[in-house]
């Protein structure tokens, strides 16, 4: 569509494809209004820990399909940064297809020869590293709370008062308790500025951010893309400036593009549109099992 919004960057994280928490529909009205030239996936895509559940709407299906369709039909270069809610994928790096790449992390020279280092950010979670088991479960209980969360919303509605957001005030909470203790932000700018990166970019922590960060070595703009379960955030790149994305604040989203949406929603199953990946990937030669 002629309308759509150019942007050179988009940086996206934290997605959880597969979990009942993800916001696939209005993360797909967001794709679908802007034309990028390069799309950074930074980590937690597919939430690879919660498929034991069987849980893949059509609407998720759609985000997927969205972005493998970017890399292979409009000369879009798309980059997954693995993390650690779909690090299966880290047996397949390096894996490039066209313009599609699976990379652990990822360095480009941005304009004015400024480079941005881009990585999930797990791997400097003291949680993750000692007490992974401790993390899945975690995640577990965060999804069931987003299901309570849910249903209080619905009782909520029903009694003519607002939403009430417990899972991201615990969440926020639990990141924040974190965050303090690993000093996040401040270990991996650390390490951004030694080695002379002008923007370190993660995601991991669900918390949108653009902050300069320094040091007695030197200064780094630290950057969080957040996530798209409870902030629907992203971040953005265009002449040299960095900015967050949020959808709640979004209003150029036309009618045009949300009715086109419902249509695309109602036409097919989920089934069919996972026949149609299959056929793309079998371009590329990689067998992915049929869905019973």
């Amino acid at each position: 569509m002629s309308n759509k919004r150019k942007v050179n960057i988009v940086v996206l994280s934290d997605v959880h494809l597969g979990t009942y928490g993800c916001k696939s529909k209005e993360l797909l009205k967001y794709l679908k209004s802007i034309n990028p030239n390069i799309v950074i996936l930074n980590g937690d895509i597919i939430d690879v820990w919660q498929f034991k559940k069987y849980y893949w709407p059509k609407s998720h299906m759609k985000v997927l399909k969205h972005l493998i369709g970017w890399a292979i039909n409009k000369n879009v270069k798309v980059y997954y940064i693995t993390g650690n809610h779909d690090e299966i994928f880290r047996k397949f790096v390096p894996f490039e297809f066209n313009g599609f790449k699976i990379v652990n992390k990822l360095v480009l020279k941005l304009d004015n020869n400024k480079k941005a280092w881009f990585f999930h950010g797990d791997v400097f979670d003291v949680t993750m590293k000692h007490s992974k088991w401790l993390t899945r479960l975690g995640a577990v209980g965060y999804d069931i709370l987003i299901l309570i969360n849910n249903l209080v919303n619905y009782i909520s509605k029903l009694m003519g008062k607002g939403k009430i957001s417990l899972s991201k005030k615990i969440k926020n909470s639990v990141k924040k308790a974190v965050s303090y203790i690993n000093n996040f932000e401040e270990t991996v700018s650390e390490i951004a500025i030694k080695n002379k990166y002008d923007y370190v970019i993660c995601g991991h922590i669900h918390q949108p951010a653009i902050k300069k960060i320094s040091n007695e070595k030197g200064e780094t703009l630290y950057l969080n893309s957040g996530d798209w379960i409870e902030n629907m955030s992203a971040l953005e790149y265009n002449k040299g400036k960095w900015k967050i994305y949020l959808f709640s604040q979004d209003c150029d989203i036309n009618k045009e593009i949300i009715n086109s949406d419902k249509k695309e929603l109602v036409d097919k199953s989920y089934k069919e549109i996972y026949s149609e990946l299959i056929q793309e990937f079998d371009i590329a030669n990689i067998k992915i099992p049929t869905l019973k």
